[in-house]
């Protein structure tokens, strides 16, 4: 369930995908996004379509964006156990855990996958904005033998999501029957290829760590595999909607140096029993004495269509909030949103938000807005 931060970068500053020419020659519109030039959206649809795919058949989206960071070396397991606020100590090899690196504060410099390659080697697969601060916090407190490495250009990332995901990789030959969040290393072509059943799309699926010079044939042959399922390319656009749909946070929107993990309803991805986390003194202190404001969902009782920044206000007009995601759901035809709300807000309640001068009816729910098949 890795998460992106757009960022706004020089066009001729941005990196591009290993597969970048294959995104022309699908006519993908493209827009920056933590420092990338990425697909948002592909010809011969676009956003609703790529959605939709993926929710009934299978999409396939390339991510090499995200960030990729190796931890290796006597002790590393147990440093980057006192640095992550997750408890690592819960998976052993061939898994993966969601987590977070928090400030002192508490706050969240980013959320983040940790793969568990071996004993004492992990790989960390951060935001695209956020990777190189994330290498740089574990390798200012790495202790003597452990090496962190930035690995963004040797990988890139694929995530096969939907319903026929399984389908899709049966017929390209590569492994099935892994547990959610687990993971298993095969060959393509030669390469070695790293098949993870995770994903941001509330979808069962899959994604890929490919060697950076394999990730054309790799996508090649998903695409031809695909073809008998209904595979559709899909972008960011869809992405963003899809994750939304599911109340998955995006870092830079509803999380951030300050939204901590108290505050977006993450303290499953806190391994609190631990001796010591980075953070870990200021989230204590917020989980005991309990938030002031809380993430928390919004759905639409109108026609309003919510976005970022918009002012979330009670019944009789006073501001509670403000939305920090927000978009019309393709699935339930209706605007939905995920809003920091004062903590006295809650489930059921009736709000409003300020849509374009106008105050439309929302009422607070708990995510997903739609039902998750990750599993």
């Amino acid at each position: 369930m890795s998460t992106d931060e757009a960022t706004e970068t020089p066009p001729e500053q941005l990196r591009t995908s290993p597969l970048h020419e294959r995104h022309v020659a699908a006519g993908a519109r493209f827009a920056a996004f933590g420092g990338w030039s990425m697909p948002v959206e592909y010809a011969g649809g676009g956003v609703l379509a790529e959605h939709t795919a993926v929710r009934e058949a299978v999409g396939l989206f390339d991510v090499s964006h995200l960030g990729k960071v190796g931890v290796t070396g006597p002790g590393a397991l147990a440093f980057v156990n006192t640095v992550l606020t997750n408890d690592l100590g819960r998976i052993g090899p061939g898994q993966a855990q969601y987590t977070l690196l928090a400030n002192p504060d508490g706050g969240v410099v980013d959320d983040l996958i940790a793969y568990l390659t071996g004993p004492d080697e992990l790989l960390l697969v951060p935001n695209a904005a956020n990777a190189a601060a994330v290498a740089a916090d574990l390798e200012a407190a790495a202790p003597e033998g452990v090496v962190v490495q930035d690995r963004h250009h040797d990988l890139a990332v694929l995530a096969l999501q939907g319903p026929r995901a399984d389908a899709v990789l049966t017929a390209a030959g590569l492994p099935l029957g892994l547990d959610y969040m687990a993971f298993a290393v095969t060959e393509v072509g030669g390469a070695e290829v790293v098949v993870c059943r995770t994903g941001y799309t509330g979808e069962r699926g899959y994604e890929l760590l490919v060697p950076t010079a394999a990730a054309p044939a790799v996508w090649d042959a998903l695409v031809a595999a695909g073809a008998p399922s209904g595979l559709r390319l899909a972008g960011l656009g869809a992405r963003d909607t899809l994750r939304t749909e599911m109340g998955y946070p995006l870092h830079g929107q509803d999380l951030s140096s300050t939204i901590t993990a108290v505050q977006a309803r993450l303290g499953w991805a806190v391994g609190w029993s631990k001796p010591t986390f980075q953070g870990a003194e200021a989230l204590r202190a917020e989980k005991q004495a309990g938030p002031t404001r809380v993430l928390r969902g919004l759905r639409a009782d109108g026609r309003g269509i919510p976005r970022a920044g918009m002012v979330v206000r009670d019944p009789d007009g006073s501001e509670v909030g403000v939305v920090t995601s927000g978009t019309f759901s393709p699935s339930l035809k209706a605007g939905v949103a995920l809003a920091l709300l004062d903590a006295a807000v809650t489930e059921d309640d009736e709000v409003t938000v300020d849509v374009r001068a106008r105050r439309e009816p929302f009422r607070v729910v708990r995510p997903p807005f739609v039902p998750s098949h990750v599993r």
